[in-house]
């Protein structure tokens, strides 16, 4: 993903804003939003900047390891963590749109230098300053309401790492309560996963799509027209799956209704005109 959200900083010699500066975030975009939801990305520079921060885009960030993690590849996995750290451990702050990764930044990253203090140190440090993108706004800035209209009905799924790792559950939904025109209607068990897990979804494609159809049965028992989520893995998934069995209902990430930026159509469905 490309964004035109780099702003001249002024620093302290540590690389930190002076205070009472604007902080200085670096967005960690994500795989998949990157190569398959760009839109996405966008919105989270707008939700920031809109709450007073300067946003920049690291080009040399890459993959958060978690696959390779996931797969017991610790070797890649913190060759990877060494090159996302040096990427953005100057900025006051790294957020991602993604409950998953920022769990994989924020918690998993130190144990991948066990062997070496000082390099642990260096990733805790950095893992410190990890958040996912709506708990940031939430519970680092403060942020209570946006500036955006949704008119419809929206339910909300609670992705697995964001609500377990991160304790995501509450800043959603109060945020989401903002938005002029929305209702939302919650799901039954929003908690439960939606069956996608990465990796596991391919190791175990049965038991995954069984898992994600009792999953979009709750959807509609919710009846709302447009599901929301703050993983687009787990969007992506249960959006294929409504989609297969002929559903109306839309899915988009979060923060594209929290921006007021649902020009874009919605995950899997085409592009207008």
């Amino acid at each position: 993903m490309t964004a035109n959200a780099q702003h001249d900083a002024q620093q302290n010699p540590d690389g930190r804003s002076e205070a009472g500066k604007a902080p200085r975030v670096g967005l960690f975009v994500t795989c998949l939003v990157d190569l398959f939801r760009p839109s996405v990305g966008f919105a989270s520079v707008k939700l920031m900047e809109d709450a007073g921060c300067r946003v920049d885009v690291p080009a040399a960030q890459t993959c958060c390891g978690q696959p390779a993690f996931n797969s017991g590849d610790r070797k890649d996995a913190r060759a990877i963590a060494e090159g996302v750290i040096r990427s953005f451990e100057d900025y006051d702050y790294v957020v991602a749109p993604s409950g998953s990764c920022a769990g994989m930044l924020k918690k998993h990253y130190a144990e991948l230098f066990d062997d070496d203090d000082e390099a642990r140190a260096r990733a805790e440090a950095f893992s410190a300053k990890v958040f996912e993108l709506v708990s940031f706004l939430a519970d680092v800035l403060g942020v209570t309401e946006v500036s955006a209209r949704h008119d419809g009905t929206v339910t909300y799924h609670d992705s697995c790492s964001g609500l377990r790792e991160l304790g995501i559950k509450e800043q959603p939904r109060q945020l989401l309560r903002s938005v002029e025109g929305l209702e939302l209607k919650e799901m039954k068990d929003s908690d439960v996963c939606c069956g996608f897990g990465g990796t596991f979804c391919v190791k175990y494609p049965d038991i995954s799509n069984k898992i994600v159809e009792e999953k979009t049965g709750t959807i509609g028992e919710a009846g709302a027209s447009l599901l929301l989520a703050g993983d687009l893995g787990c969007l992506m998934n249960m959006a294929g799956k409504l989609k297969r069995e002929g559903s109306a209902i839309e899915a988009r990430h979060v923060a594209e209704v929290l921006a007021g930026m649902t020009d874009q159509p919605a995950i899997g469905e085409k592009r207008r005109g």
